[in-house]
Formats: C-alpha cells, structure tokens, sequence
C-alpha cells in the first residue's frame, strides 16, 4: 500500500470511527424516549440501519455476481464475495438485536412472523451463498450458482420490507419509507437520530466492504501466483 493509499485509509477509518461514537451519543443519551416503547426504542437507531443495508448488500451482491457472469472479470466477483461477508455480519446483528429486542416487548425470543421468517431466509441465502463460494465448484461455474441464489435473496427482500403491508405481523406498521402506512409523525428529534445513524452505518459498511474487497483482490493475485 502506497503512502497516499495509507493516508486515504487511516482518514476514513477516523472518519468512521467518529461518525460512530457521535451516533452512539446520539442514541443513548441525546435522543429521547419514545412514548410507547420508552427506552427499549434505542435498539432501532441501530436495528433499522443493520436491516437497510443488509438487504442494501444483497442487491450488491446480484447486481455483481450478473455483471461478473457476463465480463468474467475477477473484480466483480471478488465484490460480490466482499459484499456477501460483510451483508451476512450486519443481518446476524439484525437478527440478534431483534431477538435482544423482542423478548422484554413481545414476550418472547422468536415467532415465525412474516417480517421475521423472510430475513431469516435472506440470513440462509447469505450463508448459502458463502458455503457454496467456499465448498462449492470454482471458478465461473460457482460463480453461476452464487448468482442464482443472489438473485432469490433480491427477490426476498422487498418481502421483507412490505410484509408488515401484506401480512398479518408482530412488527409496528411502517412509518418511514414510501410504504409508510402509519398516519403518526414520527418525533423529529428521533427521525434525526434515525438519520444519522443510518448515514453512519452506511460510512461503516462501506469502509469494511473497500478494505474486504482489498484482501479478496490480494487471495485472489497470490493463488494465481501458486497456480501459475
């Protein structure tokens, strides 16, 4: 890595790290309470932003896997394989903060919710696609398979997002977004959190996916340097 590379990289991994230590402020002590969930609202600042971009890296992860099948350039299925590590961490905290989140509210740990079930089967499609780049046949031809499965986790997720419109479940009614079905306005001190923490999360998901991206583009020089 060069000095100017060096440099670039020390300064986003600032930026990152302040961003996040101003959101968690925000979260825990500046925002206030919600008026129905009280203090147990918090773990959405965090929950919400885990769930936009773990299905925000699963469109990633087709868009790169389709474009790789048709160039055949390793670039973009080392993206896709980046993406797809990265997508898998943030759902496992999503699914974890909504576990954390639904017992003291709901009563208990887990119910085959719409909402719930559908990024389940994202989180399996994740792993899958993992196991199969990890186990499966190199090359073009585990490529070709990654994408399908990438392909069925795009269909999944605007199940995800439309399930609590479409099915019968435990999750509030969507108040944010443009299938926002809740007629209460949201407390601007909160959607400002919201925001900010979701700009956040995307400054971190982007910094992990640059330097993961950067050790995928370094496995893949040296196999081939074994290979050659």
């Amino acid at each position: 890595m060069g000095i100017k590379a060096n440099i670039i990289n020390k300064t986003a991994l600032f930026i990152t790290a302040v961003l996040m230590f101003l959101n968690l402020y925000l979260i825990f002590i500046w925002a206030p309470n919600e008026i129905n969930l009280g203090i147990s609202q918090r773990i959405f600042y965090i929950h919400i932003p885990l769930a936009w971009l773990g299905m925000i890296s699963m469109f990633i992860l087709g868009i790169t896997s389709i474009i790789y099948l048709f160039t055949n350039n390793t670039k973009w299925d080392n993206l896709a394989k980046s993406t797809a590590e990265i997508g898998v961490l943030f759902l496992s905290l999503l699914l974890l903060t909504g576990i954390v989140w639904s017992k003291p509210t709901w009563g208990i740990w887990w119910t085959w919710d719409a909402k719930l079930t559908t990024t389940l089967i994202l989180w399996f499609i994740y792993v899958g696609y993992l196991a199969l780049r990890a186990y499966g046949p190199p090359g073009s031809q585990g490529a070709r398979y990654g994408a399908i499965l990438a392909l069925l986790g795009i269909i999944d997720t605007p199940l995800i997002y439309f399930a609590t419109i479409w099915w019968r479940t435990h999750h509030p009614e969507l108040n944010i977004g443009p299938a926002a079905e809740s007629t209460n306005t949201i407390d601007m001190a909160i959607l400002q959190v919201l925001m900010f923490s979701l700009i956040t999360f995307t400054f971190l998901y982007i910094f992990l996916l640059i330097e993961k991206y950067k050790l995928t583009q370094i496995e893949t020089k040296t196999k081939e340097i074994i290979n050659a």
